[in-house]
């Protein structure tokens, strides 16, 4: 099968060649190749200037990133087929690192696979595809799936906002077996259960995996507030690794419920406590009270979405931050962690140095963090690489 052509401008393929996946529209002929003729997702070959083909891509012609490319061969098909061969290849790489399945099986660009999310809970899979390109090939994706893993359940959970640019419905529904209420995950050996039909995003977050495990090194016999907590990745590991009491802040009620419940279930309920409401108002009230801890947790959701937000959201960063320092004892831990995309780690610590600056308290950086290997980075897409943590002694002089 032949697929039509999409032609470049001149100068245009320079990204592609440097190994990026991504075409904007202002980076196309319009003229020999408009975009009005090309349906939302459909399969296109990317021809440059001068006619020589770089690969397949699937087009949406109503967005600016109108483009992306997920074969370096001509013709490529996105059927069964090719979905097994790259799911297959993501698969490895993540049975190599993780015991257990448990996992982001496929993140996006990083896999090949440009548009497409699947987290992994043992025998349940978590899909979400954010472009239109991929919305076409949903059944191809559900069958490769079925095929390389064996699943019990496959769950398409498309309720993202990021989909509203690509001119995507929000929806959710079953491709194969049920949808369970709730999904059962282990990571760095504690228990949880994540909430799935009403639960953020897949209802879990892998990507700090590493970063929790790195954690609980500063913890034992301490106090510890984790802020922004959702389900108690981070708290509920905290309280099993020995912290004397864990307090876990978060804005929705419901996700403090499974905080309690996961310290339920993995026998630490006496230690960990919750409070409810906007982080910022919390903090305020907590120094009020003259309230101090040992360790303080910080995996706030991004303040900086689009470029837009940059300055508001370096000031939000440092207001927490600061807040955060305040509530730090005279020799404490603090773990604050970013997964705005447009901040950059050197940000992140400048905003913490500039705070403990102002507070007359010594800080050192102990350890710096990013996502976990299954949120693998594309070496020539910067954007894949999005988190960030440190850890940072702090000091009253």
């Amino acid at each position: 099968m032949s697929l039509p052509s999409l032609r470049l401008n001149p100068k245009a393929d320079r990204r592609l060649r440097a190994g990026h996946l991504w075409i904007y529209s202002n980076e196309i002929n319009i003229k020999q190749t408009p975009l009005t003729a090309f349906a939302p997702g459909q399969a296109v070959n990317v021809m440059n200037a001068e006619g020589k083909c770089l690969g397949s891509s699937y087009v949406n012609p109503h967005t600016l990133l109108a483009a992306r490319l997920y074969s370096h061969q001509q013709n490529q098909i996105m059927d069964t087929a090719f979905f097994e061969t790259r799911i297959a290849r993501a698969l490895e790489i993540r049975t190599r690192l993780f015991e257990k399945p448990f996992y982001r099986l496929v993140y996006g660009e990083s896999d090949g696979l440009p548009g497409l999310v699947v987290d992994r809970f043992d025998n349940v899979l978590v899909v979400q595809t954010a472009t239109a390109g991929m919305e076409n090939v949903i059944d191809a994706i559900s069958e490769a799936l079925i095929n390389v893993i064996k699943p019990a359940n496959i769950i398409l959970k498309n309720d993202s906002g990021a989909r509203a640019v690509e001119g995507l419905e929000s929806y959710q529904k079953i491709l194969l077996g049920e949808f369970p209420e709730t999904v059962n995950v282990e990571e760095n050996g504690v228990a949880f259960i994540a909430p799935l039909a009403a639960g953020q995003k897949t209802g879990w977050f892998y990507d700090h995996r590493f970063n929790r495990a790195r954690m609980t090194n500063y913890v034992k016999n301490k106090t510890v507030l984790d802020v922004f907590s959702y389900v108690g990745g981070w708290g509920v590991q905290a309280a099993v690794a020995g912290a004397k009491h864990v307090t876990c802040v978060d804005a929705s009620q419901p996700a403090l419920d499974y905080v309690k419940r996961n310290a339920a279930l993995n026998h630490v309920n006496d230690k960990v406590d919750v409070i409810a409401g906007d982080a910022f108002d919390v903090l305020k009230k907590l120094i009020e009270a003259k309230k101090q801890f040992d360790v303080v947790i910080l995996d706030p959701p991004a303040f900086i979405k689009r470029k837009k937000d940059i300055e508001n959201g370096k000031i939000a960063y440092k207001r927490i931050n600061e807040l955060a320092l305040r509530l730090l004892g005279k020799e404490g831990i603090l773990l604050s962690a970013s997964c705005s995309m447009h901040l950059a780690q050197d940000d992140l610590i400048n905003t913490v140095r500039i705070a403990g600056r102002e507070l007359a308290k010594f800080t050192q950086l102990l350890e710096l963090g990013s996502q976990g290997a299954d949120h693998p980075i594309h070496l020539a897409i910067p954007e894949t690489g999005y988190l960030k943590s440190i850890i940072v002694r702090c000091v009253t002089n």
